[in-house]
């Protein structure tokens, strides 16, 4: 099914997540059937054209989306300079988590389960966050993700986990490979795109992951929905 934004075009929002205001971008179809957090790569924010695709295209299957930068102006400035932020897996699991618990006490997503889309690094702060917060996170997605950042905590994964990997990403598919085998979720799945790049910037291969995460998604965030505790 499409769904229509109309009144519910996405939205700049600041975010609360532990001690810092985040800047991110909310966008609720009516009806929604959950809510996604997306978890950019090393150097990447809320504009990033690739993710605010797939965004896009998660809203059209009747998903709410969250984009957000996981670093604040300040620390994205220093970041640039020192490059040791955007490769600190838990500190973006947390910033996710807080985030995460934002939807859960926004009035617009509430009553949605939360799931997380990942990105190269963010892949594996995606996993990170649902390893330490299965009540919270219910899903994860992760495009041409770093899932061997997330090492020990990958066994403590119990949300349904969907790798995406382009077919001419070699040394990321070895990695996908050894990560899948360590994930603790009963519901994982490694998915290779033929002739995609790491970027999945060749024809249709971006479209094919949006494909693939709305399906992901829309089922397993809609199971979990049934299951959170009544408003």
């Amino acid at each position: 099914m499409i769904h229509t934004e109309t009144s519910d075009t996405p939205e700049a929002v600041r975010v609360r997540a532990r001690s810092v205001v985040l800047e991110g971008t909310l966008g609720c179809p009516a009806d929604a059937a959950g809510v996604v957090l997306f978890a950019h790569g090393s150097g990447s924010g809320r504009h990033s054209p690739r993710n605010r695709f797939v965004a896009e295209q998660l809203r059209r299957a009747g998903l709410a989306t969250l984009l957000l930068d996981l670093l604040t102006e300040a620390e994205e400035t220093l970041d640039h300079t020192a490059g040791h932020l955007r490769f600190n897996v838990s500190l973006l699991a947390e910033r996710l988590l807080g985030a995460a618990d934002w939807l859960a006490a926004n009035p617009r997503t509430a009553h949605l389960a939360v799931g997380c889309f990942g990105a190269s690094t963010g892949g594996g702060a995606a996993l990170v966050a649902a390893a330490r917060r299965p009540d919270l996170v219910r899903a994860v997605v992760s495009r041409g993700g770093r899932p061997d950042l997330a090492a020990d905590e990958l066994p403590a994964v119990r949300a349904p986990t969907l790798l995406i990997v382009g077919g001419n990403d070699e040394l990321v598919i070895d990695i996908n490979q050894q990560a899948l085998e360590r994930l603790g979720a009963r519901a994982k799945e490694l998915v290779i795109v033929p002739g995609a790049s790491h970027l999945f910037e060749e024809p249709g291969a971006l479209e094919q992951v949006a494909r693939l995460a709305a399906s992901w998604f829309t089922r397993h965030l809609g199971e979990a929905a049934g299951r959170l505790p009544a408003g």
